[in-house]
């Protein structure tokens, strides 16, 4: 089972008194994702969820499009690195690009390669919206032990079916697709809540897994608005409490 926190020795200052003692910090190591033998590219992220983080890393590039492109999938010792071995050959990317994601994040997806999300008849209460993400909240297992962690989560808009934590909001989504690749998930619409900020690269992976519609506690940036318009993903920030702002596809969502 993979370490996920840490105790370490700490000073605190409380009632203007110093009280030695231990606090619990979250697990951020490097992880080394290598395919078909080759050293490709270095997560840093927690170590939990690493088949799943790899799988949609690989997908989200458009380096795959099916588990049954996967021969082998293994984490080495202490998790220190991923093992991934298709049944063809393949180029690394040439031109990754770091993203703005939290604990550093590489893409060389190209949005004119990803289809847009289809505009179904799709329509969902903005009440359910934020029930769905109030039941989120109250599942961050590793943020309600620690804090410093992101979550995200995978629903059917009726339920959350899986939701993985990652220092890292955009391992989260990875770990999201990988999850739907390696367990053959099956559902409409693909809804995805995150804890974190949407950016392009958020937006992107979640069209490139046909999610219709993408829910954030805080802000989108101008330019992930803009590419969801382009790849038809309905945006959704500030979900707090009663309040939640459509920024793209609002036809989505029932608002009475």
């Amino acid at each position: 089972m993979p370490k996920t926190f840490k105790s370490l020795s700490t000073s605190q200052y409380k009632s203007s008194k110093k009280i030695d003692g231990l606090s619990t910090v979250i697990v951020e190591q490097p992880v080394t994702l290598y395919v078909n033998g080759k050293s490709w590219l270095t997560f840093m992220c927690t170590p939990k969820d690493l088949k799943e983080l790899a799988a949609g890393f690989l997908f989200n590039e458009g380096v795959i499009q099916s588990k049954t492109e996967i021969k082998v999938i293994e984490v080495g010792k202490n998790d220190q690195h991923i093992d991934i071995w298709l049944n063809r050959t393949i180029d690394e990317p040439k031109n990754w690009r770091r993203t703005s994601g939290c604990a550093g994040g590489y893409t060389s997806a190209i949005i004119e390669e990803i289809e847009p999300v289809e505009l179904s008849s799709i329509n969902i209460s903005a009440d359910q919206i934020l029930e769905l993400f109030r039941i989120l909240l109250q599942n961050q297992e590793s943020y309600k032990e620690v804090g410093g962690v992101h979550s995200s989560a995978l629903s059917d808009g009726k339920s959350l079916i899986y939701i993985p934590e990652d220092v890292g909001r955009h391992n989260t989504i990875d770990k999201i697709s990988g999850k739907i690749l390696l367990d053959d998930i099956e559902i409409s619409p693909i809804i995805l809540l995150t804890t974190g900020r949407l950016s392009s690269e958020m937006i992107q992976k979640a069209a490139r897994m046909k999610s219709s519609i993408v829910v954030s506690r805080t802000s989108p940036t101008t330019l992930s608005i803009e590419i969801a318009e382009s790849l038809g993903v309905t945006v959704i920030g500030y979900a707090r409490g009663k309040k939640l702002t459509v920024y793209t596809y609002p036809e989505r969502i029932n608002f009475n």
